[in-house]
């Protein structure tokens, strides 16, 4: 697997103690979820992740690959007219 784009969503608004947890990565607080974007380089890093985020107690509401900029389009989408 090659380095891909990732965005999660969690339920609430991360502490500042918190955010270190997510270093290298960008974080968005809105006042009922925040959202955090970045790269992840393999399947062991996507796994880390998502055991960091357990061991927080924190709740996902989407954990999703983002598309390639200019990358094909999803494979699942109806064609186009």
């Amino acid at each position: 697997m090659a380095e891909a784009n990732y965005e999660i969503r969690i339920k609430g608004r991360l502490s500042d103690a918190l955010l270190p947890a997510f270093e290298g990565m960008a974080v968005t607080t809105e006042p009922a979820e925040t959202t955090v974007y970045g790269a992840l380089t393999d399947q062991a890093s996507v796994r880390e992740l998502l055991a960091k985020l357990e061991s927080l107690g924190l709740e996902v509401v989407e954990f999703r690959r983002l598309p390639e900029p200019g990358g094909d389009p999803d494979p699942a989408a109806p064609p186009s007219p």
